[in-house]
């Protein structure tokens, strides 16, 4: 009769596993070949937004109206970790392949699942090593902040540290399905082509659903693209953390599913439904969540804090018939300028897009209408400014506006 104990798998320290791993990880050519491609790429874009900053604020000297509107955020950063962006989307997801791929060509996956640990710990030790190299590649972008601080630019902490963690976020996401594409995939050239067909794929549906609603709208949330930009607006949008978090957990999941060679590929897959549906439920979740926090310094994504302050109290619901088509300027101009800070500042608020062609053909004296409906008040303006909306909803609550105080320039010319 065996003893209990035997079925009992020992525990081993985990320090040498992250060492072995963080060894191969910097042993790899992968890596190597990522920073020296990364360095000129972000080198040669944070040049030419110094460059083109430098003349906007010039100008700005002469235009108080253009300096309004300038901000590092803007011309250099954004700029700056675009071309970073650029560099762990394409480059990236073989970084991670490299972590586990040569591992399953070699057959030494099958003897690294012998020793005694988890499969969750093996690839948590691999995750650690995706996120240390994460930080190498990403060196010449916070070389670049360096430089802009040294030549006296000015950098705005909590926008900056909020588009660096946007930029970690979608890092360790690329880093995920370049995992999980290893640890299905026969060869690491396999996964190379799964990792491109997720990333490269994001980019067409961005590209072509772009503008549009409906579903063709939800599917465009689903791009990879779409998780970096609240970040670059400067807002902490607490369900895109969640979104992101959920699925990088969940590739993470289904890659501890995958990693143990002798499971059978029915129990994976079994395994592999119920992570999926966890992971949709979770993402339908954060959906629902528009808690954000606007990180921006000069509160792009946000109304005066009065305003901000009484729309707070408009308890009743606000519904907004858009009779724009979603391609049109004036709805872009209408969805920055108020929508999504309505959005932001109102507890109950729903926008209805109509613009459907039919409905446009049928009624062009009707486009361009927009119409408020607050509780039992109704009211129609073709205006996408906040200067005109906000009396107009104030109006329909029976609100006094807030007294009008005097604006203060945030510009910051750093030459």
């Amino acid at each position: 009769m065996r003893s209990r104990e035997t079925y009992i798998r020992p525990s081993a320290p985990i320090v040498p596993l992250l060492v072995k791993e963080l060894r191969e990880v910097t042993a790899g050519r992968a890596l190597w070949t990522m920073l020296l491609l990364a360095c000129p790429l972000v080198g040669y874009s944070f040049d030419q937004a110094v460059s083109l900053y430098s003349e906007s604020s010039a100008a700005a000297l002469q235009s108080p109206v253009l300096a309004r509107s300038l901000s590092p955020l803007d011309g250099i950063l954004v700029p700056t970790f675009g071309s970073f962006y650029v560099a762990v989307t394409l480059l990236f997801p073989f970084v991670a392949i490299r972590v586990l791929g040569q591992e399953k060509e070699s057959g030494a996956l099958r003897l690294l699942v012998q020793l005694p640990y988890r499969p969750s710990t093996l690839i948590a030790a691999k995750f650690c090593a995706v996120m240390a190299a994460w930080f190498m590649v990403s060196i010449p972008a916070l070389s670049a902040l360096a430089v802009w601080a040294i030549l006296g630019g000015h950098l705005a902490a909590p926008e900056t540290l909020n588009l660096l963690f946007g930029h970690l976020l979608y890092g360790l996401l690329a880093g995920a399905i370049g995992l999980f594409a290893a640890v299905v995939s026969d060869s690491s050239a396999t996964a190379a082509i799964i990792a491109l067909a997720v990333t490269i794929g994001s980019w067409v549906l961005d590209f072509t659903l772009a503008g549009r609603s409906g579903l063709s709208a939800w599917l465009a949330q689903l791009s990879l693209t779409q998780t970096l930009r609240p970040f670059e607006q400067g807002l902490l949008s607490a369900g895109l953390v969640l979104g992101i978090t959920a699925a990088i957990g969940g590739l993470a999941v289904l890659t501890i599913v995958w990693l143990p060679p002798g499971t059978p590929v029915r129990t994976k897959i079994v395994r592999s439904v119920s992570c999926v549906l966890v992971v949709a439920v979770a993402l339908t979740v954060a959906a629902q969540i528009r808690v954000s926090v606007d990180l921006s310094e000069d509160r792009r994504n946000s109304f005066s804090r009065a305003d901000e302050r009484l729309l707070a109290t408009l308890r009743r619901p606000l519904v907004i018939r858009v009779n724009l088509a979603a391609e049109d300027p004036r709805y872009i101009d209408l969805r920055r300028n108020v929508l999504t800070k309505l959005e932001r500042a109102m507890p109950d608020v729903s926008v209805v897009l109509a613009n459907e062609r039919s409905n446009v053909a049928n009624s062009p004296d009707a486009y361009g209408q927009i119409e408020y409906v607050y509780g039992d008040h109704t009211d129609v303006s073709r205006s996408t400014s906040p200067r005109e909306i906000l009396p107009l909803l104030y109006a329909l609550a029976g609100a006094q506006p807030p007294a009008a105080g005097v604006a203060k320039s945030t510009l910051v010319i750093p030459w």
